[in-house]
């Protein structure tokens, strides 16, 4: 059986490699604010690490040469 655990992160590790604390998070979730693909398991919630990599670089913007 595949380990899908490695590539899934907890809240807790998407909270602190975001800067957002996990109730942020959650609140995300709640609303639909922003489109931060989880997975739910049970009632667990899990992230794709490729999903919260995705959610960064659509986030990312360059600064004009100074």
């Amino acid at each position: 059986m595949p380990q899908l655990s490695t590539n899934l992160l907890t809240p807790q590790d998407v909270a602190a490699r975001l800067g957002v604390s996990i109730t942020t998070l959650a609140t995300w979730r709640c609303t639909k604010r922003y489109a931060l693909t989880y997975v739910k398991i049970g009632r667990l919630v899990r992230y794709r690490l490729s999903d919260v990599e995705a959610f960064e670089a659509a986030r990312s913007h360059e600064v004009a040469g100074l």
